[in-house]
Formats: C-alpha cells, structure tokens, sequence
C-alpha cells in the first residue's frame, strides 16, 4: 500500500515508518513542519495530493497539563483534526488508523477496560481523545482506532522531550533523588512493539476500536524500580502518592485495559518487562549511559 504516515518523526511514527517499510508498503512520511493537521483545507490538499491507499495518523496534543490550559488546541489537534482526516480518507476511499489513550477511562474499574466499556475521562486530554473517537467513528468505516497506554521507544516523544525510561536514567545517573508515584497504574509499551501490532491488524478488514499495550500492568514506581534493575543501576528512588506530586490534573489511579478483540484477530504484544529489556539493549545511548555508571 501507499501509505501517508502523519507524524513520522515521533517516536511510534518512526517505528512504524520501519516495521511497514520492511512490509513492502510505500511510505510518504509527513512531519509537522510539512502538515499542520489542524488546518482542513491542508489536509485534504496532501490528501489529494498523495492520493494514499491508508493514512496513518500518530499527532497529538499530549501534554496533560497544557490540554488544561488550552483546551481549544486539544480539542482541535485531538478531535477535530482526526474527524477532517477521517473524512477525507473517506472521500477517497483510503483506510484510516489513529490512535488513541487509556486516559478515555476514570480508573475507577478494578480489573482491565475493556472495548465496550464507556469513556469517562477526567481530564481535558482524556476528554478531547474520547471526542476523537466518536468523531471518526460518525466519518469513516475504513477505519482502526487503536488505543495504547504508556508509550516509550528509542526515538524519544519529540512532544515531551524524551520518554520515562530515559528520563528516569538521566535522574539516576545524575544522582539525583527520584519519586515516583505509586498509585496509578498502566502497562508500559515499547513502540516497536505496537508498530508491529498496527501493521498486523492493518492487514486484517475487522475496522473498529482496539486497544493495544504491552501485556500485564505495574505502577510507574514499579516502572522505575524495574528500569534500574535491569541496568544495574543503585537509584535513589522512592514512591509516592499522587497526592504529593505538584500536577493538580486528575489521572487515572488504573488504566489497564485489555487487548480482548486484538487477541481474536490473532494478534499479541509481549510481556511489558521483556519489551522493556529488550529496548535497554537497543537504546543508542546505552554504552554512554554504561560508561557514565560504572565511572
């Protein structure tokens, strides 16, 4: 396929970029600087330009604090943005894949989300990502909207600066004390991982909502201590309540969700501490990272 891929130089854009490419697919990869997706009549320009076969759209607003303050621009990066594609990929008769968040969910479930189960967001971003959903699901058929939980990968999130693992190891290794909640819980998910999961479900024709993250939960203190065992490292980490923390954003205290109707299609991520293992070792900065421990 012909594939616009928005986004291409975050950190899920550019491990799907390589995971489709070594399908055969033909990838037009779109950054921000050539595509402001909150701009319709650009879109359907590029659109119509490009004339893909699927378009994969990986923008977003993410920054929970900022979606408080400027609900507008999430509202618009992360709902209307998303029904513009999906309408011009329906005119086209494109597929269309975008992702949304386990912050959809209030947390207050004891056991993982499912599917079916009702959004009730507690934030902005979790509100305008919930809006995305049923906006793309009124615009198109040909559609995958995949939701995920923690995402980290070797590109780093150009939108935040990098990722929790490497932030966590730039703590450590600064020797700086580290708290980390220990009250909310997700299922990190390595982005090669879910780039792999995308492009599985991508050749399937079953259109819906998914939810994919790696395989199991743990709190993000959990995270941490796990970060630094398999890298050696003696951190100064210590967890907290999210009470303690300064961000005055309500999150979900749980967010698991399960990946129920991926897994009917066949389709299934690894477990997350393997995923995570297996993305210390590909880490490009893993031999600095090493050098500066062990001096």
């Amino acid at each position: 396929m012909k594939i616009l891929l928005i986004g291409a130089n975050g950190q899920l854009g550019s491990d799907l970029e390589k995971a489709l490419g070594g399908r055969g697919h033909q990838v037009v990869p779109s950054r921000h600087s050539e595509l402001d997706v909150t701009d319709a009549a650009g879109i359907k320009s590029v659109l119509g330009s490009v004339q893909p076969d699927a378009v994969i759209n990986t923008s977003a607003f993410h920054k929970v604090e900022e979606c408080e303050r400027k609900p507008e621009l999430a509202f618009a990066v992360n709902a209307i943005a998303p029904m513009n594609l999906a309408r011009s990929c329906s005119q086209l008769g494109a597929l269309f894949v975008h992702f949304s968040t386990d912050y959809v969910f209030d947390g207050a479930k004891p056991a993982p989300y499912l599917e079916t189960d009702l959004p009730a967001p507690l934030n902005m971003y979790g509100v305008s990502k919930a809006a995305g959903e049923h906006l793309i699901a009124s615009n198109i058929e040909r559609c995958f909207v995949v939701r995920t939980c923690g995402l980290y990968g070797v590109r780093g999130s150009s939108g935040k600066g990098g990722n929790f693992v490497e932030t966590m190891l730039r703590k450590a290794l600064a020797g700086e004390s580290i708290r980390v909640v220990n009250d909310q819980v997700l299922t990190p998910t390595f982005t090669e991982d879910l780039a792999e999961a995308v492009c599985q479900l991508m050749e399937t024709q079953n259109y819906g909502l998914y939810q994919a993250s790696c395989e199991g939960w743990c709190s993000w203190y959990e995270f941490a201590r796990t970060i630094f065992e398999l890298e050696g490292i003696d951190a100064d980490l210590s967890p907290i309540e999210t009470r303690e923390t300064a961000s005055t954003v309500k999150r979900p205290p749980y967010s698991v969700m399960s990946k129920q109707r991926l897994r009917q299609v066949g389709i299934e991520l690894p477990f997350w501490k393997d995923s995570l293992a297996r993305y210390l070792k590909a880490r490009p900065v893993r031999e600095a990272a090493g050098a500066a421990a062990q001096a």
